[in-house]
C-alpha cells in the first residue's frame, strides 16, 4: 500500500516536471505549458502552449534559438527552427508531430517560402500523413521574421 503512494506521488511529480507549468490549471483544468528548453516569453502576457483535456494548443512559434532567445541565421534554418520549437513543446505534453491535427503557417513572402515550409516539413514528419495546414501571406511578423507557425495536437490525457 504504501508502495502504491509512493509509485503515486513519483508519477505526479513526474508529470508536473514534464509540463513545467507556469501557472496554476484554470478552474476548468487548462494548463500552462513552459517547458525546460523552450524559447522564453519573458514578462510577457503569452504562454508557448496550453493543455485543454486531449488538446495541446501552441503559440505561434518562430525561428528563435531557445538558447538565446534570438532568431536562427537562415531562411530554411529559421523555419526548421520554429517547427523544432513547436515540436518540443507538443512532446512536453505527450503529443509527436504525428499527433497534429491543424497548423496555421504565416509566412512574410508565402511564394518564396511555402515550399521551404513543404520540404522542411516533410523531413521532420518523415511521410505522410501530415496535418491539414493553411499558409497565408501577411504584411509584418514580429521582429520582422519570414514565418510563424501555430499548431493543435491532439493526445489523449494520461489518466
Amino acid at each position: 500500500m504504501l508502495a502504491r503512494y509512493f509509485m503515486s506521488c513519483s508519477l505526479s511529480l513526474a508529470a508536473m516536471s514534464t509540463f513545467a507549468l507556469s501557472q496554476s490549471p484554470s478552474p476548468n483544468g487548462v494548463v500552462t505549458l513552459n517547458p525546460r528548453g523552450a524559447i522564453s516569453t519573458g514578462t510577457d502576457t503569452w504562454s508557448v502552449g496550453a493543455r485543454a483535456g486531449d488538446f495541446i494548443f501552441v503559440a505561434g512559434m518562430q525561428g528563435v534559438d531557445p538558447a538565446t532567445n534570438k532568431l536562427v541565421e537562415g531562411e530554411e534554418a529559421r523555419i526548421r527552427q520554429a517547427f523544432l520549437n513547436l515540436k518540443l513543446i507538443a512532446e512536453s505534453a505527450g503529443a509527436t508531430l504525428q499527433d497534429c491535427v491543424r497548423l496555421t503557417v504565416y509566412l512574410s513572402d508565402l511564394h518564396r517560402f511555402a515550399p521551404l515550409v513543404s520540404k522542411v516539413q516533410a523531413e521532420l514528419w518523415g511521410k505522410s500523413p501530415y496535418p491539414p495546414r493553411t499558409m497565408f501571406e501577411v504584411q509584418r511578423l514580429f521582429d520582422d521574421d519570414i514565418v510563424e507557425i501555430d499548431s493543435v495536437f491532439y493526445a489523449p490525457a494520461k489518466k
